[in-house]
């Protein structure tokens, strides 16, 4: 890997566009490296992730929105919408299909200096390949490139610490990966990389106080805008330049401003991709920092089960953590959303006291029934619930932004105290589905997730046709094949919505 140095440039210095950030991303995206059979392997599992958690999502009225507006916009040269026959626009399949890989917030992540989740990639550059006439191993040249550009941007320069969107990063990775899928060159890259910053960069608001399902469109938007940013360049057209370096630049006026310098870490010309073997994914639907305190709070039920001992029999519990955890999910955040149990779903699934007083009470988690309006509501569970509070803990802050894998941890130390005095304490690292974790997902744990959510939802004999027509991703010539079709009796279930404009 070599360390890229970036910060703001003055319009009058010479800085040649070789220099700039943007044509750095071009040259890994165009460089035509092999895929590592390891990198093969995990893009299989995060497919099969992608397709799991969309069949989960399919009839809720984010999606369905998503879904119809794409309908608006059919294609014979086009790609395929999750669920449903037929080829569309390119950019609106990416919309719909981003917008259900996103939904229940149940994908891949990568954390560092900022958050992600670089499945958000597999839409817009699937859908590009599809439109295209790419084969499986086109795309998977072009997905290792995604993940590559989103991981190491997410290293090395953290967008929430200035209140921007972490899909910042996504529209660049996404034009990157495009890029690799197509075989373009270096400058049209470059261009395209520098459009799909510009369009995709937003404020954090959508993460914040009452959570709207913007925050499941958020993706989809910056993966579209990320074809239309190809498509555009392929045209001929530029983007605004130094994109990232410019006096009037990201890193200027919406970063950390021009005296800041940023390292990013890219992969020298003929270094294997590999970024994807460092994200992992979520056995839980909730936000990736709760991964660990679902199941540290799994345990802890079997700790009071244990000692004869109730939730009703709790003073109050305190989870020492991340200053990521701690102010994002936690009562750092100050967000009184947080607390309220008529909140909506995505605010719910961003607030850590809530995830560990119903995993404490149920011993389990649930995408659907741990966040029903019924379940938020039980009086002893909003009674657990405001006894939950997080503080900032240095160590655990200090494991999170650790680049030593037996290091990194997204966990916490819980601190049960009883009404009696007594204090129950555990802590947990990484969870169990984590690479290291004590369950950690391989391709038998993406399958099961993948027909434990497809189920009811995809007929069997659909799944398997497309759990054999993933695995042979590498000798796939129509990729229309990694759609999945859904029993026309389970999008009836699809909710009305009110006509829009399209």
């Amino acid at each position: 890997m070599i360390d890229h140095v970036v910060h703001t440039r003055r319009s009058a210095e010479d800085f040649p566009y070789e220099e700039h950030l943007a044509y750095k991303v071009a040259r890994v995206a165009a460089d035509p490296v092999e895929v590592p059979e390891e990198t093969t392997e995990m893009i299989i599992n995060r497919i099969i992730d992608n397709a799991a958690v969309s069949a989960a999502s399919v009839t809720r009225r984010p999606v369905t929105v998503a879904r119809r507006q794409a309908q608006a916009h059919p294609s014979e040269r086009g790609a395929a919408i999750f669920g449903i026959p037929g080829t569309y626009s390119a950019e609106w399949a990416t919309w719909a299909n981003g917008t259900a890989v996103r939904e229940l917030d149940f994908h891949d992540t990568f954390l560092a200096e900022e958050y992600s989740h670089p499945g958000d990639n597999i839409p817009a550059i699937l859908a590009a390949a599809q439109t295209t006439g790419k084969n499986g191993r086109d795309l998977i040249r072009g997905l290792a490139t995604g993940y590559e550009i989103q991981v190491n941007l997410v290293r090395g320069m953290s967008l929430h610490r200035h209140k921007i969107d972490h899909v910042a990063h996504l529209g660049p990775s996404a034009a990157a990966g495009i890029g690799t899928l197509l075989g373009l060159d270096v400058d049209t890259i470059y261009q395209a990389v520098g459009q799909a910053l510009h369009t995709t960069t937003a404020t954090r608001q959508s993460r914040k106080g009452q959570i709207s399902s913007w925050k499941a469109f958020a993706p989809a938007f910056a993966g579209k805008m990320a074809v239309e940013a190809v498509d555009r360049t392929m045209r001929g057209e530029g983007a605004p330049a130094p994109i990232w370096e410019g006096e009037d630049g990201v890193i200027a006026w919406l970063l950390a401003g021009p005296e800041h310098e940023y390292t990013i870490p890219l992969p020298a010309e003929g270094e294997e991709k590999r970024g994807i073997l460092d994200t992992f994914t979520k056995e839980h639907s909730a936000e990736y920092q709760a991964q660990a305190l679902i199941d540290l709070a799994r345990r802890m039920k079997a700790t009071l089960a244990d000692k004869d001992v109730s939730t009703a029999d709790i003073d109050s519990i305190v989870l020492h953590t991340s200053h990521h955890t701690h102010y994002v999910i936690g009562t750092g955040a100050n967000d009184p959303q947080k607390m309220d149990p008529t909140s909506s779903r995505e605010t719910l699934d961003h607030s850590i006291m809530y995830i560990f007083a119903v995993a404490l009470e149920d011993g389990k988690w649930h995408h659907v029934d741990s966040y029903a309006p019924e379940r938020a509501g039980r009086p002893e569970t909003v009674e657990l619930w405001h006894k939950v509070s997080t503080v900032e803990d240095e160590e655990w802050t200090r494991r999170y932004l650790s680049t030593d894998p037996a290091e990194k941890a997204f966990g916490a130390r819980a601190v049960i105290t009883l009404k009696d005095g007594t204090e129950l304490v555990d802590e947990l690292a990484l969870a169990d589905a984590h690479p290291l974790g004590a369950r950690p997902f391989a391709r038998e744990q993406y399958i099961q997730k993948f027909r434990e959510l497809a189920d009811g939802v995809v007929s069997p004999e659909e799944q398997d046709r497309f759990l054999a027509a993933v695995e042979g991703l590498e000798n796939l010539t129509d990729l229309t094949e990694l759609n999945i079709t859904v029993l026309d009796e389970v999008l009836a279930e699809a909710p009305d919505t009110p006509e829009g404009l399209l």
